[in-house]
């Protein structure tokens, strides 16, 4: 069964901004760097991630597939290029900064895809074939979703010994 409806995929979309800057604002440099070992990503290095995606992947794919179609594959989105990024904004300069340039998205988002016409015209992703706008902006709402979900497990982690015996009681603890 289908459940995408644009507007409701802008709801989302709309609110990840507010909804990190409630959750992260303000909090102490041992909250925003710590993650879950090797490899891992902790709270800032999401937020450069999610900045990353909105200059370089979302928008972007999308004038590509009513550009292009299947004529060609579009542009590789880089998952890591944030982890070479400068490291010297703050997390509220990273918060502002996600805020601003992820209104420029809806704004576009808006002007670009008219709900009758585009959400099933299709592109061709370099790894998976072909792909509509729909899928890629049900992506795009599940991306911001899971590292909402990620960044909240990282943060609960920090705690991972600090609870004692109710650890067993907490889910978000016991989860791989």
């Amino acid at each position: 069964m289908m459940n995408f409806k644009l507007d409701e995929a802008i709801q989302v979309l709309e609110r990840t901004p507010q909804t990190l800057e409630h959750l992260l604002s303000g909090l102490a440099d041992g909250w925003l760097q710590c993650n879950e070992g090797e490899g891992t990503w902790n709270a800032t290095e999401v937020m450069d991630h999610l900045i990353e995606g909105e200059r370089t992947n979302w928008i972007p794919r999308l004038q590509f597939i009513l550009a292009e179609g299947t004529g060609k594959p579009f542009p590789e989105f880089d998952r890591y290029a944030h982890l070479t990024e400068q490291k010297e904004k703050s997390i509220q300069q990273k918060l502002e900064r996600f805020k601003t340039v992820r209104a420029e998205s809806i704004s576009t988002l808006k002007s670009l895809i008219n709900p009758e016409l585009h959400l099933e015209h299709t592109g061709i992703h370099p790894a998976f074939g072909e792909v509509k706008a729909r899928e890629l902006i049900s992506t795009w709402v599940a991306h911001d979703l899971s590292h909402i979900v990620q960044i909240v497990r990282v943060m609960a982690r920090r705690y991972n010994d600090d609870v004692g015996p109710w650890k067993a009681y907490l889910g978000i603890l016991n989860r791989g």
